[in-house]
């Protein structure tokens, strides 16, 4: 099934859009929003400035407050805003900047238009490859294959921190087993054979196909040592600017950039397909919470904190050092007293 249906060649289709615009904005006017309904009427009718001025209003809404007191319409709003804004980029050719819009609209908007933010991206990315052509080459690697330098590892990270046994490894490890000896007793463990079969365990080291399926969607990420740090800040970049910072960062001498806990997978669906949800996640039972995605140069740090709810970390690339400690000990970790970084520790 065609995704552009019956939308003309500079144009994608948006059948929830013009199904709910009006619902949108009668909302939006019994909440106040005269003048983005005023400009939003004018962009759906073709002009591509009211768009502009549109999404901006949305966007000064969704930034009135804290994130979790912004109104669910001023969001549906702005997803309405950046398609209106992606369609006039869309049909000048001007696809990566429509590529950017949309992005925009899939990370700070809401979900009602979803699926048409999702089809837009779809149509403008096969008309961005067909311009840009297809990669075709040596496979350039992410990230070179090293044996791993135990030495080296011990002069970074703290002592005995190598040799601790506690942290089990199994492999062939069935539901039942898990469930028994691990999930229920609260005991972690680490699963060595569960991600074999994922695609994503040889496209990622894949400079070339990363770029190819991703490379001009725009992601955000942080730039600083770590989230607590006073220099600490956040960017949108495109996916393509993030991996040359990714490739080309010494830490001894750069600011690294880090994309952390983003649901990259819900943003970028190429690279949903390259994953698979382990069967491990059915244990608990209940929703499974966000499939996020921490992908960062080496030398990255997270600060020592604690998640309310379960976590199955997938080490696809590269090599990642855990310290974990038991929940007991989390009153004796210094805990931060604010409550934006009271699951944080002070140290690191």
């Amino acid at each position: 099934m065609s995704t552009v249906a019956d939308a003309g060649a500079d144009r994608f289709s948006t059948p929830i859009l013009d199904a709910e615009s009006s619902n949108i904005l009668q909302s939006i006017l019994f909440h106040g929003g005269y003048a983005y309904v005023s400009m939003a009427t004018l962009a759906a009718s073709g002009d591509s400035r009211a768009a502009e001025t549109a999404r901006d209003m949305a966007w000064e809404q969704l930034h009135s407050g804290p994130w979790h007191s912004v109104l669910p319409v001023w969001r549906d709003a702005y997803s309405m805003a950046c398609l209106y804004v992606a369609q006039f980029h869309f049909g000048n050719a001007e696809f990566s900047e429509a590529l950017r819009v949309l992005d925009m609209g899939l990370i700070m908007g809401g979900m009602l238009l979803r699926k048409d933010l999702d089809s837009a991206v779809e149509v403008t990315s096969a008309k961005a490859r067909g311009i840009n052509g297809r990669t075709q080459g040596s496979k350039r690697k992410l990230v070179e294959k090293m044996e791993f330098d135990k030495a080296e590892a011990l002069r970074i990270l703290p002592v005995k921190s190598l040799s601790c046994k506690i942290v089990v490894k199994r492999s062939t490890l069935s539901l039942e087993a898990f469930l028994r000896e691990h999930f229920l007793p609260h005991s972690p463990v680490i699963i060595s054979d569960c991600m074999a079969h994922w695609p994503a365990s040889t496209r990622w080291n894949d400079l070339d196909y990363l770029k190819r399926v991703a490379g001009d969607r725009t992601v955000p990420v942080e730039v600083g040592k770590n989230y607590l740090c006073q220099e600490w800040k956040q960017e949108l970049i495109t996916f393509s600017q993030f991996l040359e910072r990714v490739r080309s960062n010494d830490s001894s001498v750069t600011v690294p950039t880090y994309l952390a806990q983003h649901p990259l997978f819900d943003q970028i669906n190429e690279l949903r397909n390259d994953i698979c949800i382990p069967d491990y996640c059915s244990i608990g039972g209940g929703e499974l919470r966000p499939i996020n995605a921490w992908f960062g140069p080496a030398g990255t740090v997270t600060p020592l904190h604690h998640d309310p709810h379960h976590n199955i970390l997938a080490q696809v690339v590269g090599k990642k050092y855990i310290r974990l400690y038991p929940a007991s000990l989390s009153s004796e970790l210094y805990p931060h007293s604010e409550t934006m970084l009271c699951n944080s520790s002070q140290t690191t």
